[in-house]
């Protein structure tokens, strides 16, 4: 069982930049992949980016050279930077956890990109 917490969300303006933490209550140095998610008003929940234990990642293309993902083991946190942030950004941002089959996820953090 792993029990995830997302923070750092917030509202920012276009072109702004925030940062996503996650915690997780147990080791994820063997979990396959950590990843973040988001849902928008009235949209099903999408992949934004995934990184495995070996640190490849794999990107929406609307998140390319503007999203990074970086997962620190020996503190069991994950976090998404987000750079250039557009008002379609807006959305739930949701952390989760592919352990090998089994599906964990937070509660999300709200992130609302607007002037």
């Amino acid at each position: 069982q792993v029990h995830l917490v997302e923070s750092g969300g917030g509202v920012v303006q276009p072109g702004g930049s925030l940062r996503l933490s996650c915690a997780a209550s147990a080791s994820i140095f063997s979990i396959r992949a950590m990843g973040w998610y988001r849902q928008a008003p009235g949209k099903q929940r999408e992949l934004v980016v995934t990184i495995t234990a070996s640190g490849r990642t794999n990107s929406a293309d609307s998140v390319k050279g503007r999203f990074t993902i970086s997962r620190d083991n020996a503190k069991n946190m994950v976090y998404l930077q987000m750079n250039s942030l557009k008002p379609e950004d807006t959305a739930v941002y949701y952390c989760n956890a592919d352990n090998w089959g089994q599906f964990y996820w937070g509660q999300g953090t709200q992130v609302t990109v607007s002037s």
